[in-house]
């Protein structure tokens, strides 16, 4: 099947908040229980309208469906919706700071297909673009697996707290850009 990869406008936001909820409810499902998906989905994972403003955030679609959605961003915030509490917009300095990678989700359905593979693709290339040399983001459980396939190496896992006595356990990442040739 052909994919089709483009920045995310604003009139996605309502095919991305289901298509996440989607992707967190089945593929995490081995990972977390659903008290820690439900608290996970009220700050930790969702939509950050500011990477779809900085232009900075891709849907992939399959025809008019939408499959899947993940960006990078220049901005200090490493994790995080709209609501979460710790957003910081601080702008990134590419000469000593690492890019983050944000907020990967697929359609169950098109789990393993190469849709997140497309989208880091499309995050290292514009990162590269910009200046950084290196590239951070906090993974899920499911998630680092996809991650460490595409050359990011693991910190010590961290437990995230939800709030009222609720953790779920993320892993930091971390990946140096090589130079591309041509």
């Amino acid at each position: 099947m052909k994919y089709t990869i483009r920045e995310a406008e604003e009139s996605d936001i309502p095919a991305i908040r289901p298509l996440i909820e989607e992707s967190v409810r089945i593929l995490a499902a081995d990972d977390y229980s659903q008290e820690q998906i439900k608290g996970a989905l009220l700050s930790a994972w969702g939509v950050d309208t500011q990477l779809i403003c900085d232009k900075s955030y891709f849907v992939v679609e399959n025809e008019a469906d939408l499959i899947g959605c993940g960006g990078w961003s220049y901005r200090a915030t490493l994790f995080g919706n709209d609501s979460e509490s710790n957003r910081d917009s601080k702008l990134l300095n590419p000469q000593v700071d690492p890019a983050k990678i944000r907020a990967f989700f697929v359609k169950p359905s098109y789990a393993r297909q190469g849709i997140g593979s497309m989208i880091m693709e499309r995050c290292e290339r514009a990162a590269r673009e910009k200046g950084f040399s290196s590239l951070e983001l906090m993974a899920t459980l499911p998630g680092q697996r996809l991650y460490a396939r595409h050359g990011f190496e693991p910190g010590e896992a961290i437990e995230y707290p939800l709030g009222s006595k609720l953790s779920i356990k993320f892993v930091p990442m971390r990946k140096e850009l090589r130079e591309q040739a041509g």
